[in-house]
């Protein structure tokens, strides 16, 4: 409890300094009621107006199935500029990611029948 106090406080004194130096607005960041979740499923759709973001888990352990069912348990909804914001610090931390542990060689397939929406 002592170190995430000493932690928060460090990160806001970090902040501080940071924000007078560049004379910037300072941002605090509340995690007050925040909550973690883990997910190894996520998908995208969008419109004109909205990204949507779907979280989930799929459970199956069983290599060859026929139908896999994904628990969808979390969807963020961002405009398009803040989609785009979070797209390029994604982006930023894989390349600092792939830097450090090499790269991440993953295969995207998309399931039949399904298409980009």
């Amino acid at each position: 409890m002592t170190t995430e106090k000493s932690s928060k406080k460090a990160e806001a004194v970090e902040s501080e300094s940071t924000a007078r130096a560049g004379n910037q607005t300072r941002i605090v960041w509340d995690d007050s009621n925040m909550r973690s979740i883990y997910a190894n499923v996520s998908n995208v759709a969008s419109g004109r107006e909205e990204v949507v973001l779907l979280f989930g888990m799929n459970q199956s352990w069983h290599a060859g199935q026929k139908e896999v069912k994904v628990q969808l348990m979390d969807r963020i909804i961002l405009s398009p500029f803040a989609a785009k914001r979070l797209s390029i610090l994604l982006n930023n931390v894989l390349q600092e990611y792939e830097k450090r542990y090499g790269a991440l060689e993953i295969e995207v397939t998309r399931p039949p029948g399904s298409s980009i929406q």
